[in-house]
């Protein structure tokens, strides 16, 4: 049994908590969105190099989440969440009783190096650009709250994770695939890592007063929860427009405009954090802000790989 008197999860399942398994989808979907624009624009695409790209990214991601979950909890950020973690998203697998601060961290060095070296077989596949992006990567992952930096501290988080899961991760999709970069890619990455931040706000503005407390500043601790409001719809609308400009300018095929299907995740996200201020809502327009990115990216893939196959 917990502390909290629950059945304890098995194995596996403490896992993936641990990782917060559902992030990983966004890495993923970013390299995917990049591997297939890069098709789009004529490339022969590789799976192998693509799967060895989406396997490293999601690695870096778990390797985030379970060194921020460390440092989190020594710098007693989560102390007062163990008693309701159902209110604090997922996570909170130490304090919780289901493993300890060494084994995560342990956990979090382990997933990190895998994804090092998963990256590095790629840098010899595909050259030196592929090792400059893994190294802003990984400096991302690991720093977003390990010491000295701890970038999401000091209200740095969003601005990292809209760099490497949106531009970073597209660009490094299109390039292993296409041995080039392009300015079409990391406007497309701009708009991935536009909807990555959207998730990162939603959980920040969830947590803002316990972050407060504990001096863990993030953007939304900082500007306030109105003003972080304003960031989250503004960060989804840009998105979109960035999307649609990019069609209208023949950047992208038409067909890209299947994104405005997915319009509706986004409205319930906003609507979620806005008309209510419990802890429930949040989580719940958390898992709309992970389904927003990875339909928005799944539908961008199905245009350029219709439109390359169709000669659209």
């Amino acid at each position: 049994m917990s502390p909290q008197g629950r059945v304890r999860p098995g194995g596996l399942q403490i896992w993936l908590q641990a990782s917060r398994a559902f992030t990983l989808g966004m890495p993923f979907m970013s390299v995917t969105v990049g591997s297939f624009l890069a098709f789009y624009a004529g490339a022969s695409l590789s799976l192998p190099k693509y799967l060895a790209a989406a396997a490293a990214a999601m690695l870096l991601q778990g390797a985030a989440n379970l060194i921020n979950d460390y440092y989190d909890f020594i710098k007693g950020t989560d102390v007062d969440n163990w008693e309701a973690p159902d209110a604090f998203g997922p996570g909170l697998v130490i304090q919780q009783g289901l493993l300890t601060a060494e084994q995560i961290h342990v956990a979090g060095l382990a997933t990190f190096a895998a994804g090092s070296a998963l990256g590095l077989t790629l840098v010899y596949a595909c050259g030196w650009p592929v090792l400059m992006l893994g190294l802003i990567g990984a400096f991302g992952s690991y720093f977003y709250t390990a010491e000295p930096l701890s970038l999401a501290y000091h209200g740095l988080g969003d601005l990292m994770v809209f760099a490497l899961m949106g531009p970073g991760y597209v660009l490094g999709g299109y390039y292993v695939q296409a041995l080039s970069f392009s300015w079409t890619s990391a406007l497309v990455g701009i708009s991935m890592g536009l909807l990555c931040s959207s998730l990162l706000q939603v959980n920040n503005l969830r947590d803002i007063e316990n972050d407060r407390k504990h001096g863990k500043w993030t953007m939304a601790a900082i500007i306030g929860r109105k003003a972080a409001l304003v960031e989250l719809v503004t960060c989804d609308t840009l998105a979109y427009v960035i999307v649609l400009a990019s069609v209208f300018f023949r950047l992208i095929p038409w067909p890209s405009i299947l994104v405005l299907a997915t319009l509706p995740r986004a409205i319930d996200q906003v609507r979620l954090v806005s008309g209510e201020t419990n802890a429930e809502a949040h989580n719940r327009a958390m898992a709309r802000s992970g389904q927003l990115q990875f339909e928005f990216g799944l539908a961008l893939v199905a245009a350029f790989v219709l439109s390359r196959l169709m000669g659209w």
